[in-house]
Order: C-alpha cells, then sequence, then structure tokens
C-alpha cells in the first residue's frame, strides 16, 4: 500500500477494491453482537459490494440514478454505500434522526429513486416521506421490513440482493467502475440546515479522495502509518465521518469497528483500544467535565496533579516554561498520564475534532493529560477538511492547522475564506443560483471568517453571517463567547445574540449535574422549571455568568440571559445531527423571551 494510491484511484469504489484485493480476508468491519465483536474481511466486503451493486442494477436502477442512505452506523451501511457507488449510482445519505418532512424533501429534492433502510424503526419515518415526495420507487431493508404495505412502493430484502454470482458480479462491477472518472458525483450530502432548509452538496469521487490523500500524508508523515483502527462513532450521514471515519480508514487499509451508543462509547473505546478517532467538540466538552470530576474523585493528590499539568499546559501555550514545570511533567507522566491514556485504549495516536469550533481550554486540557488533540476545519462543501493541525506544523490549541496538503486557502480583504481545489464541490443540486453565490472567480466562499498566523496556521474567527454587528457597529464572534460560557460548570448549552443591539444576551442551558447538586445542596426538588424560577438558583448562574464576563472585552461581555425550556437537542430541532446550535430555530422559539431582556 503506498500514498501515491490515492492520487492514482480514479475513483472510491475502485480504491476499495484495489485494498481488498491486498488485505483479503483480515478483518475490516466490525460490530459488538451479544456483547462479542465480530468482522466481516475485506474480501467479504467485497464480494457483497458486487453482489449488491448487481442486485440494484438489476431491480432496475441505472446511471446517476440517486439512492437514498438510511442507517445507523454498521457495516452495512458501507457496503451500501459502496455498492451504490459501484453500480453506477449515486448515494443520498440521510440523517437517522430525520423527520417525515426532512426525509421528504430529501427525496423529492433528489429526485432518488430507490432508499435503503435499516430496519423496520427507521422504514415507517421514511416510507411515510417516499410516498408525499412521489420519486422514491423502491425500498430495501438491510433487516426484514415489518408493517410496510405494498403498494406502488416495492420492498425488497437485503440478503436476496447479496445473494448473487459473485464472480460474474464482480467482473459486471469492474468493466462498469473503470468508466467512472474522478470528476464523477459520488453522492449528495444534505448540509446539516443551521439557518434553513438543507441544500444538496454534489461531491465527486475526487473531492474525497483528496481529503483521504492529505489526511493520509498527515498521518504517515506525522504519526506513522501501520495497523490503524478506528472507532466510527458520529453519524456517517454526516460528511466528516462519511470521508475521515470511512474512506479514510478504507484507504489506509484500516480497520473500522462501530460504536454501540453514546452510553457505551467510553467502554468501547477501551474494547476497541482506536488509533484514530473523529469527533466533534461537544464530545469533548462532556468528556472534559466527566474526567476532570472522576480524576479529583480519586482524592487531593490526583486533583493536585490534574490542577498542575493544566497549568502547565497553559504555560506550554503562552511559551513561559519553568524548571520546576519540567520536573512536575516527569511526576504526571508518571502518576496520572497513563491512567488516562488507558481510558482510551493505551494507543491513540490522535483524536482529531471537526464540525464546530473547539474551544482553546479544553484542548489544552486533553493536551494536559497526554493525548494528542488535532483540530480541524472544513465544511460540506469542501468533502469537507480544508485544514487540520499536526505535530510537525507545531499544534496550536487556537488555530485549526494549515491548510491539507495540495489545498489553496487565501483570506478575501473582508475577512472570508476562500478554498479551491479538487476537495472543492461541484455546486449545490438543483441550486443554479446557490452554487453561483458560493463558487464565485473559481474560490469556494466558506462563509467564515478566518486569518492566518506567522507560521500558516489557519485561525477562524466566526462565521460570517453569524457574526453579531452590535448598534455601534463592532464586529463580535458569538461562537467564542459561547464556547467559554459553556466552561462554566454551571453551564451545559449557550446561545448568544445582539445583532444591532447596544449589548449582549444570552440564553443558557444550565448544567444537569451541576444543578442537582445545587438542588440537593438548597433543599430543593430537581425540577427544570421549579428552578428556573428560583432567584437563588438564577442568582448562582449570574456568579458564573460574571466570572465568565472578566476574561472579555467590554463589548463580548454577556449583560443579560435567559433560560431555556429544555436542553437544545436534535429531536426538538434546535440542534443538527452533528449537534450545532440551530440558532434560527432558537430564535423563532425564544425571540420573544430575549427580547424582552432588553426592555427590563
Amino acid at each position: 500500500m503506498q500514498l501515491s494510491d490515492f492520487k492514482a484511484s480514479p475513483n472510491l469504489v475502485a480504491l476499495f477494491l484495489q485494498r481488498a484485493g491486498e488485505l483479503g480476508d483480515k478483518p475490516f468491519l466490525w460490530t459488538r453482537q451479544g456483547g462479542v465483536w465480530l468482522a466481516i474481511g475485506w474480501a467479504e466486503a467485497a464480494r457483497q459490494v458486487c453482489v449488491l451493486a448487481e442486485g440494484l442494477r438489476g431491480l432496475g436502477l441505472r446511471d446517476g440514478d440517486r439512492v437514498v442512505l438510511v442507517s445507523e452506523n454498521r457495516p452495512e451501511w458501507c457496503i451500501a454505500d459502496l455498492a451504490i457507488m459501484a453500480a453506477g449510482c449515486v448515494t443520498v445519505p440521510a440523517y437517522t434522526t430525520n423527520t417525515a418532512r426532512d426525509h421528504a424533501h430529501v427525496l423529492g429534492d433528489s429526485g432518488a429513486r430507490a432508499a435503503i433502510v435499516s430496519g423496520s424503526r427507521l422504514a415507517g419515518t421514511l416510507f411515510e416521506a417516499m410516498q408525499t415526495a412521489g420519486t422514491a420507487e423502491m425500498l430495501i431493508g438491510i433487516e426484514p421490513l415489518a408493517g410496510i404495505p405494498q403498494g406502488r412502493i416495492a420492498c425488497h430484502g437485503w440478503e436476496t440482493l447479496i445473494a448473487g454470482d459473485a464472480s460474474a458480479a464482480r467482473a459486471a462491477v469492474e468493466a462498469r467502475v473503470a468508466g467512472i472518472q474522478r470528476g464523477d458525483l459520488a453522492c449528495v450530502i444534505y448540509t446539516s440546515g443551521t439557518g434553513g432548509s438543507p441544500r444538496g452538496v454534489r461531491q465527486h469521487h475526487g473531492a474525497i479522495l483528496h481529503n483521504v490523500n492529505g489526511a493520509a500524508r498527515i498521518i504517515a508523515e506525522d504519526f506513522g502509518w501501520k495497523d490503524e483502527v478506528f472507532l466510527s462513532f458520529l453519524p456517517l450521514s454526516h460528511a466528516y465521518e462519511h470521508s475521515a471515519g470511512q474512506f479514510l480508514p478504507i484507504g489506509l487499509g484500516g480497520q473500522i469497528y462501530y460504536a454501540e451508543s453514546l452510553e457505551k462509547l467510553s467502554a468501547n473505546i477501551e474494547q476497541v483500544r482506536p488509533t484514530i478517532m473523529v469527533v466533534v467538540p461537544r464530545l469533548f466538552e462532556v468528556l472534559r467535565t466527566k474526567i476532570g470530576a472522576q480524576v479529583r474523585k480519586q482524592g487531593r493528590l490526583a486533583a493536585a496533579l490534574l490542577d498542575r499539568a493544566l497549568a502547565n499546559a497553559r504555560g506550554r501555550a503562552e511559551g513561559n516554561t519553568t524548571l520546576g514545570d519540567r520536573i512536575t511533567e516527569r511526576v504526571i507522566g508518571r502518576l496520572l498520564r497513563p491512567k488516562i491514556r488507558a481510558r482510551f485504549g493505551g494507543r491513540m495516536k490522535a483524536l482529531v475534532s471537526g464540525g464546530a469550533p473547539l474551544n482553546p481550554e479544553v484542548g489544552r486540557f486533553f493536551e494536559a493529560l497526554g493525548l494528542t488533540l488535532l483540530q480541524g476545519y472544513g465544511q460540506t462543501e469542501a468533502a469537507p477538511v480544508i485544514s487540520v493541525n499536526r505535530p510537525s506544523a507545531g499544534i496550536r490549541m487556537d488555530t485549526v492547522g494549515p491548510p491539507l496538503p495540495d489545498t489553496e486557502v487565501r483570506i478575501a480583504p473582508d475577512g472570508e475564506i476562500l478554498v479551491r481545489g479538487e476537495l472543492v464541490m461541484h455546486g449545490y443540486w438543483g441550486c443554479d443560483d446557490e452554487t453561483a453565490r458560493a463558487l464565485a472567480d473559481g474560490w469556494l466562499h466558506t462563509g467564515d471568517i478566518g486569518r492566518f498566523d506567522e507560521a500558516g496556521r489557519l485561525t477562524i474567527t466566526d462565521r460570517k453571517k453569524d457574526m453579531i454587528v452590535n448598534d455601534k457597529g463592532d464586529n463580535i464572534a458569538p461562537a467564542r463567547i459561547e464556547g467559554i460560557l459553556m466552561l462554566q460548570p454551571e453551564i451545559a448549552q449557550a446561545m448568544v445574540v445582539g445583532d444591532r443591539r447596544p449589548y449582549l444576551t444570552a440564553l443558557l442551558v444550565p448544567d444537569a449535574e451541576w444543578a442537582l447538586q445545587w438542588a440537593q445542596a438548597n433543599g430543593e426538588a430537581c425540577h427544570f422549571k421549579r428552578l428556573h424560577d428560583l432567584p437563588a438558583f438564577r442568582s448562582a448562574l449570574r456568579e458564573a455568568v460574571d466570572r465568565m464576563n472578566r476574561e472579555l472585552s467590554v463589548t463580548e461581555k454577556v449583560r443579560q440571559f435567559a433560560l431555556a425550556d429544555e436542553p437544545f437537542a436534535i429531536d426538538n430541532e434546535e440542534l443538527t445531527p452533528s449537534l450545532k446550535i440551530r440558532r434560527h430555530k432558537l430564535r423563532e422559539r425564544y425571540g420573544a423571551r430575549l427580547d424582552a431582556l432588553y426592555r427590563g
């Protein structure tokens, strides 16, 4: 296996078949069943991909047809995705959390002729949407589909479709794949829709291969490329996991384990012992809180070592280290860090954060504990990785590192980040006007504001469209302030507002564990709405906001806050599936409450 394979591969399926030929019966895709991890080997996965591809052709699907894929992370997701492409079709990933309305938008907008779904639990909502959209003709169930009525939409079973003649299927796939070029459409991935209806991003084979090539070079040059093990947790319908959690492992000839759930993630990490894992900042924030609390429960020595490790990390970030720091680092390296690394499996090369901004303090926390955390930056329109920190460039937690290899990035006069290269999408599906705006003058206009530091590392200031401009004309980045708010132990979630206003206000969700402890200490019932109405509870939150304000400039300080009725979540449509806040949804629900803060 060579790094040159990524540049030489004409398409994603060809790269997969090449790796499968090289690795044969070695394990590839792992899932946990009945308390035991079971593997599908490379050769068997290739057999299923080819047979399923010919099965899809047998159902009448043709070159360029779109196929929606709705499933939890599991081996069949990867096999279905590759088979759709091997059939000459286009994958349209969709989130398992989608409502019938969401599915109907994706189906109708993409004009999908077919859908693959994991089982009955998700099939009902999808089937309802298929009837509404009116474009899809067939539904394929990975598991048996119970309760789906027969009618205009034909239902087919996975087991039947993967039981065909393997040698004939392989020959047909190889002949077809030979005609697929890097510039051909691979998938249409719908953005999460933080500001409105999702748009379909047209990702071509070369865009994803460009990402795989850049990331693989960083792994090979900075960490050493050997026997990589990935734990897949983020939704595969998200561009980040699709490229970095699926096609990067394929390119590296690595193994992919599929995590069971968020609740079992920590246990899965210890069992699987991954070498690389891609995660969103929200998960790092949760882990930081849990790990910090667990260390402090171990006694004064453990707590003192943690505080010293954090202080040393801040000193290194500021370029201030002393002989005393170096001495205590040795003690920390013997007594604290091995235990933390063991919780992450003991062979983790890097945790890669993407999908949203990571607060530098969170990054320094993991660095202090001896874990390499790399913050990256990208968007679906760039397949999706644009830049990432790497040790050879000097990791700075307040940056997202240098651009990927063979990727051009420049800053426009107004501060907007512009990107050019094979990784850039060919446009939005069916949206010529939006495409023209996003791809003006040969550059992808990201809508993000940023700058380069003296070492060529990119720093993201904020989303251009989310930037707050107060009544005095000052530009304020809300994401930075929200990140600092969520570092306070009392606050779990936050959204900052203040456009065309004299000062900033915030919508807050108190941390559930802190709220429980406060209620017990004050003899109150831990009821969400009841606590919110208590002046003493709000006063405690006020202290947290004031503590945060001491770190900020006058224009960035949060003067007033309101409390949300419930946590921001995917189910109430206030978080995207990648855990970013949907500002427009929160403004719709809480706009009057926030406006009242300016009248009080």
